[in-house]
Order: C-alpha cells, then sequence, then structure tokens
C-alpha cells in the first residue's frame, strides 16, 4: 500500500510538473514546424546524443500518458528521417505502452478487481483465448487512443511481455505513416491531414485482418483435419449421437423435435449411468437409508423405534424406482418421438461415418455423449479383491457386514452413510485431509461428524498402500500409509470416474483428447475434427446430470444449424448437490477457492439454529454462507450445509443466472415457518452488515426534530 502509494505521489507530481512547466503547449504542431530547423541542428551536431534524450523523452511521455505522443512522432520524421525516426519510435512507444501498462497495473488494478470482479473475469477468459486478436486490432487502428489501450490492459491479466510485442507490431504500420509525414513536415497544416479517410480506411481494413485471418485459419484447419477423408455425397441423417445417457437423450430429442433424421447409437441401457448405476438408485437407496437412521435417532419425547432391515427388499425398491422411471428414456419412447434408436457398440470410421455390427451410417454431424466409467486406481493387490463401484454395487444381494470405502468425494460419503444407516460396519479411507475435499474445511467438520456419529471409521490424510485378499472372494486387508490396516468383506472404490472415449476411433480420426481422455472442445463443444462435437461426461469439466443436459442443448444447436449460427457454452453457474445427511449444496465460489484464487470477498454466514422451522424439527445442525463481491450484494458463490439444502439452492442458482442480488432476495416474501426463510435471513445479515451508518445517523436527527 505504501509502495503504491509513493508511485502514485510521483506519478502526480510529474504530470503536474508537465502542465505548470507548459509542455502540453510545447508539443504542438505550429511549435514543432517553427523549431524543426535548430532541432535538426541539434541533431546533426550530437546525433547519439540527441536520439538518446529523444527516445528517453518519447518512452516518458508515453508512460505517463501525457499528450504530444502524434508531435513527437512528427518530431522523429523531421529530425531523424524515416529510418532513425521508425526505429526510435517504434522501440520506445511499445517499451512506454508497457510501462503505461505496467503503471496501471499497479495503481488502479487492485482498486478496480475489488469493484469489478466478476466483470473481469469474463474479460480475462476472453483474452486468454483472443487476447492478442483483440490488441493487435486496436494498435493497427489509430482512431483508438493509444494511451486507452495501455491504461484498459493495464486492468488485465495479459502479460507484459505479450503486450510489448504485440504492441510494436500493430502500431507499426500507423508508426511508418507519422514519421513519414514528419519527413515532409512542410506540407501539413493540421493533424488531420495526416490520417485522410481512405488512409483511415485502410488502417482499419489492416485492423481487421487478424479477425479476418483467424477465421481463414480455423477454416484451413477444419479443411485439413477432413482433407484426408472422402465426404459422402449425401447423407442418412442430419445428426447420428454415441450415448443414451443424459446427454446423448437431450441431443437426440432436440435434433428429433427440430424434425432433424437422427440416429441414437447406445451399447448398453438407455438412460445410461444416472438411471441405471447413478442418480437413481442412489437416491433410491438413501431414501431407505436416511428412514432407518432417523428411526434409529428419534426425537426428545418419542422413543428410537425398532429398525428391522430387509436388505434384498432395499435392493428390490431400488430396481423397482429404476424400472417406474426407465420408460421416460426407452428407446420405444424415442422412436415414437422421431429417433431411430440402435443398440451396439459403435466405431467412428471417418467424421461422418459410424458403423454398428457392420452396419455404417452416415451424418453431416456426430455428438459424442458416451459417458464415464468408474475410475480403478493402482493399487496393488485391489483387482484381486473383485472391488465394488458405484456401477457394480447395485448388484449386491447380501449387505457386506464390514466394508471399506476408499474415497471420500460425493459418491464415497454418500454411499459409506447409507450402506452404514442400513447395517453395514463402514470404514471410509481418503488421502484428503477432510471429507469432501472441494468444500470448505467447514463443510467437511460438519459432514465428518454426522458420519462419525453413524458409526463410521474415518481413516483421512493417509493414501491406500497395498491390498491382501482373504479367504472368501472380496474380503482382504488394506494397508494404509500410516501404518494401520482396515480389514473388510468388501471393498467399495469411489475415486472418481473417467470419461468414456476409447475404442470409438477419435485418436484414429485425429481427434484431440484431454490427459484424462475427455474430448478436447471449444466453447461451442465441438472436437479438433469440425464434424464431431461432445457433452456431458466425455467432456467435463463436472460430471453431473443437469450440466450435460445443458451441455446436449448447445452441441444439438451448433451440430443443426451451424455456419448459420454457432452457440457457446459457458458453464458459469454450475451448482451440484451431495445428498449426505445432512446435505451438502453449492454453487459459485467457496469461501476457500476465493482466496486460492486471490478473490477478495464479504462472507455472510446464518445457521441453522437460528431458523424457526429448523428448531421445531430438531434439525438446527447447518449453515448457509454465501460471497460476494466487497461492498456490493452481487452474489459469487453460496455453500449451504444442512436439511433440504438442495432445495434451498435453487432460488441462488436462478439469482446468480440472472444477476439478482441479495437485496432482491431480502426483499421477496418468504413463507413462515419454513426453511426457505434461511435464503432472506443471510440476505438480511447482509443488509445489517452494510447498513448505511451516515444516512441512519441523519434520521436519528431527522426524527429527533419532531420529539
Amino acid at each position: 500500500m505504501k509502495q503504491r502509494m509513493a508511485i502514485l505521489l510521483a506519478v502526480s507530481g510529474v504530470l503536474a510538473l508537465f502542465f505548470l512547466l507548459g509542455g502540453a503547449e510545447q508539443l504542438t504542431l505550429d511549435n514543432l514546424k517553427a523549431r524543426s530547423s535548430a532541432l535538426l541542428a541539434v541533431q546533426q551536431a550530437q546525433p547519439v546524443l540527441s536520439a538518446a534524450g529523444f527516445f528517453v523523452a518519447y518512452v516518458a511521455l508515453t508512460a505517463l500518458s501525457l499528450p504530444g505522443a502524434a508531435i513527437m512522432t512528427l518530431a522523429a520524421g523531421a529530425v531523424f528521417g524515416l529510418g532513425t525516426g521508425l526505429l526510435l519510435v517504434s522501440f520506445a512507444s511499445s517499451l512506454g505502452a508497457v510501462l503505461a501498462c505496467g503503471l496501471a497495473r499497479s495503481l488502479l488494478q487492485p482498486l478496480i478487481a475489488e469493484r469489478f470482479q466478476s466483470q473481469l473475469a469474463m474479460i480475462n477468459a476472453g483474452l486468454e483465448r483472443d487476447g492478442i486478436f483483440y490488441l493487435l486490432s486496436l494498435r493497427l487502428v489509430p482512431a483508438v487512443p493509444f494511451f486507452i489501450v495501455n491504461l484498459v490492459f493495464g486492468l488485465t491479466r495479459v502479460s507484459l511481455a505479450r503486450f510489448y510485442w504485440v504492441s510494436q507490431l500493430g502500431m507499426l504500420p500507423g508508426t511508418v505513416v507519422y514519421v513519414y509525414a514528419g519527413t515532409e513536415l512542410g506540407a501539413i497544416t493540421r493533424l488531420g491531414d495526416i490520417l485522410s479517410p481512405p488512409l483511415l480506411g485502410a488502417l482499419l481494413a489492416l485492423g481487421l485482418f487478424p479477425w479476418v485471418a483467424r477465421a481463414g485459419l480455423q477454416r484451413l484447419a477444419a479443411r485439413r483435419a477432413l482433407a484426408r477423408f472422402r465426404r459422402p455425397k449425401h447423407f442418412d441423417d442430419n445428426v447420428i449421437v454415441l450415448g443414451a445417457g443424459s446427454g446423448g437423450l437431450i441431443a437426440a430429442l432436440i435434433a428429433a423435435t427440430a424434425r432433424a433424421k437422427v440416429t441414437l447409437v447406445e451399447r448398453g441401457e438407455m438412460g445410461g449411468d444416472c438411471l441405471n448405476r447413478g442418480c437413481v438408485p442412489s437416491k433410491a437407496l438413501l431414501a431407505s437409508a436416511h428412514l432407518a437412521s432417523a428411526q434409529r435417532r428419534g426425537l426428545p419425547g418419542v422413543k428410537s423405534l425398532g429398525v428391522a432391515i430387509d436388505f434384498p427388499a432395499v435392493m428390490a425398491r431400488v430396481q423397482d424406482a429404476i424400472a417406474t422411471i426407465e420408460p421416460k428414456d426407452s428407446a420405444a419412447r424415442y422412436e415414437s418421438l422421431g429417433v431411430r434408436v440402435v443398440k451396439g457398440e459403435a466405431r467412428i470410421l471417418d467424421p461422418w461415418t459410424v458403423e454398428v455390427h457392420g452396419e455404417r451410417r452416415t451424418a453431416r454431424r456426430l455428438i459424442v455423449a458416451t459417458g464415464g466409467a468408474p475410475l480403478l486406481p493402482p493399487i496393488p493387490g485391489l483387482e484381486a479383491c473383485d472391488p465394488l463401484t458405484s456401477d457394480s454395487l447395485w448388484a449386491l444381494e447380501t449387505l457386506p457386514p464390514r466394508l471399506l470405502v476408499l474415497g471420500a468425494g460425493p459418491i464415497g460419503c454418500e454411499l459409506a452413510q447409507s450402506l452404514a444407516a442400513l447395517g453395514a460396519s463402514v470404514a471410509l479411507v481418503d488421502q484428503a485431509e477432510q471429507v469432501l475435499p472441494r468444500e470448505d474445511r467447514a463443510v467437511g467438520a460438519l459432514l465428518a461428524s454426522a458420519l462419525v456419529r453413524e458409526g463410521i471409521t474415518l481413516h483421512l490424510g493417509v493414501r491406500a498402500e497395498a491390498f491382501t485378499p482373504g479367504a472368501a472372494l472380496g474380503s482382504g486387508t488394506l494397508l494404509v500409509s500410516s501404518g494401520e490396516t482396515v480389514a473388510f468383506d468388501r471393498v467399495l472404490v469411489a475415486v472418481g470416474r473417467r470419461p468414456v472415449t476409447a475404442g470409438l476411433g477419435l485418436e484414429e480420426l485425429g481427434v484431440r483428447l484431454r490427459p484424462n481422455g475427455a474430448l478436447e472442445v471449444d466453447e461451442t463443444l465441438r472436437t479438433s475434427v469440425p464434424t464431431i462435437y461432445g457433452c456431458g461426461d466425455v467432456v467435463g469439466p463436472y460430471q453431473f446430470t443437469h450440466m450435460a443436459s445443458d451441455q446436449a442443448w448447445v452441441a444439438a444447436m451448433n451440430a443443426l444449424f451451424r455456419p448459420l449460427k454457432a452457440f457457446k457454452w459457458r458453464g458459469a453457474v454450475v451448482p451440484w448437490i451431495t445428498f449426505t445427511d445432512p446435505e451438502v449444496a453449492r454453487v459459485g465460489l467457496s469461501e476457500e477457492e476465493a482466496a486460492e484464487k486471490g478473490i477478495a470477498v464479504t462472507v455472510t454466514q446464518v445457521g441453522y439454529d437460528d431458523n424457526d422451522r429448523a428448531i421445531a424439527e430438531g434439525q438446527t445442525e447447518g449453515f448457509i454462507k454465501v460471497l460476494t463481491a466487497p461492498g456490493k450484494d452481487r452474489i459469487l458463490g453460496v455453500t449451504i450445509a444442512g436439511a433440504r439444502a438442495g432445495e434451498l439452492l435453487a432460488p441462488w442458482v436462478m439469482a446468480m443466472t440472472h444477476g439478482l442480488g441479495l437485496k432482491k432476495i431480502m426483499g421477496t416474501i418468504h413463507a413462515y415457518p419454513s426453511y426457505a426463510e434461511l435464503n432472506k435471513a443471510v440476505a438480511s445479515a447482509w443488509r445489517k452488515a452494510h447498513a448505511p451508518e451516515k444516512a441512519l445517523d441523519l434520521l436519528r436527527h431527522w426524527h429527533a426534530l419532531f420529539r
């Protein structure tokens, strides 16, 4: 802070001195023409010293954003000639621009960043993709004052090295024009003579050139990606979708709704992971587990009830839930909607052709929505223990007496808590220091306490070193890095999921993949082969059903209507819920993420223990935490841990999506008594902390006049 203040005072002093000494009046065209002969004589007498002095003066002028750069450029041509003048101005202007950018970054960015964090985040994201093109275009068009460009880019994260070389390249054409004009100084009566309309038009066209060139390069890259393949003369379909999970079903439905001809290929069950192995079965299991756990706990005045668990019946109910929902995702339903459904393994032969069971079918666009699969870490002895995963768990017919769950993320915590409530002795192991390591420490601590109360043994901050199989199938022991051993009858691995891209033929076509096997896509969800799009778990970055559905819309619209219209997937506001007891729900930044990224936030938190409905129902454990921009009610993130957290999150997702602030939340009537009042309570707490004290003090005096 002191250093910034010192720089600010120094800069202010130099600026004041410049104007007090009449610097602005000296840097005029008339004055230059009057003194050109004298300046030329100095240059001839002291060529090196005059060039060095001019260079330093030009750098200082541009670094401090002082007026007169155009006159100085003309002077370079008049005094030093075209060659030397161009060399001096080109390097001096670029160096001065970098210094101006650095000054703005040092003096202004901390102040601006605190007030306009989300806007700057969007600008920086765009500059990371297209920063060179924006800067080059602005530099090529002298109609945009260069000092403004210097100051604006100082508020961004563009590197100074990149800013320097793009500025030097971009300012070169305009510099040539002005330095050459200086060599013909006598013919200039006003600065407007230099940039005639035709010349301005030429420079404007030059400014547009980078974008035209970029579009051309993209088209060239697309043509190269397709050049070695023979394009079909006609197509069987408009779109072929691979995978009938959440993303694939939505993409196929959108295509059929748009009256396009679409084929949907699925090698397994319709509905994918969500219906058959993920969301639906896990929530059905959770329902039974939460009921069993609640009956054991009871409430004051109501004795806890004896709970008898029929595990085969619980698992049968899970299958009933799947069977009840299955018709909505069935092949028969989608065929009735106009989708051609094909069962089998698909292989992409070229950018337009898919083969299934020897039958080939072509389409103008392909959408890959093949989902994800559980990740099995390469731990010695693990495979010999016949590990369960979130895919294979649902075939269990008997509850393992001792269950080891490897992984304390959302899936691991949900399943560990559920199976513990149904009677298993559960040990939860993770190398992270807390459960739910992606959440704030307070959230992890809250859930850890709940898990321990339910008899789950936590082994956190330790690595799984090796498994030793036992005598019974699936049983064994695990050695962890702390030296402890954990015995189990079955092990459930829940350490994450990997995208399913192997075996599709993507790499042979030149489709680029990320290190984890996910498709590498642009903001339109198009892969490096321009006829192939992706959506859902196979793309990421989050593996949520609702995100897959959102991406599917973008991928389908682009596959159908590009190049008429290109839709971009932003994915800025993605909520998620962990369905443990207590529930954990979040959207946007967490407090610890904000600290890691250096984003200043105001944290407002209220507890469930102040909510009347929670008190009445004995659900006072938990909190809601809202992050806002300092001094503003703009919402940057919300974390809720407690009863019905997932339902409480929905208004916050809508508020962040549509730019509504805490004042809007506070100004909305919430029914009493309800958990939803927590949302209004946190908004009111923010308002109280940001009360306009000066205005309230004036009101106190105003009311005193009437007493």
